[in-house]
């Protein structure tokens, strides 16, 4: 099946295609066979180079089909203001996008987010507004003080990101489609983690659809999150609490764009700050691809659902972005150390944490 897939591959995503600027070369990326943990759990693992978009990151396809949706709506016009409440990935998918359409960009985020998400940020242009981190609720949430401040502009934006449900639609229409096509339609299972809930639900909407029902959609959950028990108790919402280490994922309620799709589940679960470190320096070691720790949180979910669909499954999930964005952090003994994960490294590839 894999020479199958690498055929197919080679055939319809083609890099040597010319493309129409910065928007023009989101999406198409690659489906990575991850062969070191297809051949220990006995099926076959798939990522979806999501890193390999111009911007960096799997948001990017949520920036431009935000944008999008606003300009065929004529809610913005040529040199307005697009703003957004994001942790990261999100504004700088918006920071690129906006710079490639000649738009003015503002960003509300959470100062609790990496240096390096706020720095390129800057580079990229964009007026960014760290503000402290509360809970949704709070009117001082960097969502809300984001709306509030596009409400009070002319020709601006707030592109809503977690509840403005064209962020799954680009999903639906892209990534889903890349993905049934990459694995010609021969998938059991996808699986990924979710902020927004748009990558989850526009991806699994399209997947379930093509499938007739057949293609399993699991979500992954960090610590902190309430969505597991949400899906497992059957819709009770509890109150929010703990945290994780991995950043842009998770959250205390179902957003609009998940709403569209949370009842299609085939079911949740949570994994680890631990397991979610020891996959970024296994994908490291054995793999050559260097992620953040989100993308590491979703390998080890599709692993999971590997073991628990059965030896020969086959199940795919999203690479979300690179480690370039948190390797200050990732691969810093002392911020290890200081989340007390430093013994979830495997000794052996402790050699990589080569930042003090």
């Amino acid at each position: 099946m894999l020479s199958t897939l690498r055929l197919s591959a080679t055939r319809t995503f083609a890099t040597n295609a010319v493309v129409d600027g910065f928007n023009g070369a989101i999406g198409n990326t690659p489906l990575i066979y991850l062969k070191g943990l297809s051949e220990r759990t006995g099926s076959h693992i798939f990522g979806k180079a999501e890193f390999q978009n111009p911007g960096g990151s799997v948001k990017d396809r949520a920036a431009l089909g935000l944008i999008r949706d606003a300009e065929n709506k004529g809610l913005i016009k040529p040199g307005g203001t697009v703003v957004e409440g994001t942790a990261g990935n999100t504004g700088i998918g918006l920071a690129h996008v906006c710079r490639a359409k000649g738009y003015k960009c503002v960003i509300y985020m959470p100062d609790t987010q990496s240096q390096e998400k706020i720095d390129l940020l800057r580079m990229l242009g964009a007026d960014v507004r760290p503000v402290p981190a509360v809970a949704f609720e709070n009117p001082k949430n960097y969502n809300h003080q984001a709306r509030e401040y596009a409400e009070g502009l002319p020709n601006a934006i707030w592109t809503n990101q977690f509840d403005n449900i064209a962020n799954a639609d680009a999903h639906y229409t892209s990534t889903g489609p890349e993905i049934w096509e990459q694995t010609q339609g021969q998938l059991d299972g996808f699986v990924c983690a979710t902020g927004t809930g748009g990558t989850l639900a526009g991806v699994g909407k399209y997947l379930k659809e093509k499938s007739g029902g057949k293609t399993q959609i699991w979500l992954a959950d960090p610590p902190g999150s309430v969505l597991t028990s949400y899906i497992t108790s059957g819709g009770k919402l509890v109150e929010r609490s703990g945290s994780s280490i991995t950043e842009g994922i998770g959250q205390g309620r179902i957003t609009d764009n998940l709403g569209t799709f949370v009842n299609e589940l085939s079911g949740a679960f949570t994994v680890p700050d631990e397991k979610s470190i020891e996959m970024v320096y296994e994908l490291l070691d054995t793999e050559g691809l260097y992620l953040g720790a989100s993308s590491a949180l979703n390998v080890v979910a599709a692993v999971e659902l590997a073991q628990r669909l059965g030896k020969g499954s086959r199940i795919a999930t999203i690479l979300c972005d690179g480690a370039y964005r948190y390797q200050s952090r990732l691969f810093s003994k002392k911020w290890l150390v200081s989340k007390g994960l430093e013994n979830a490294v495997p000794e052996h590839l402790k050699k990589y944490s080569v930042l003090e």
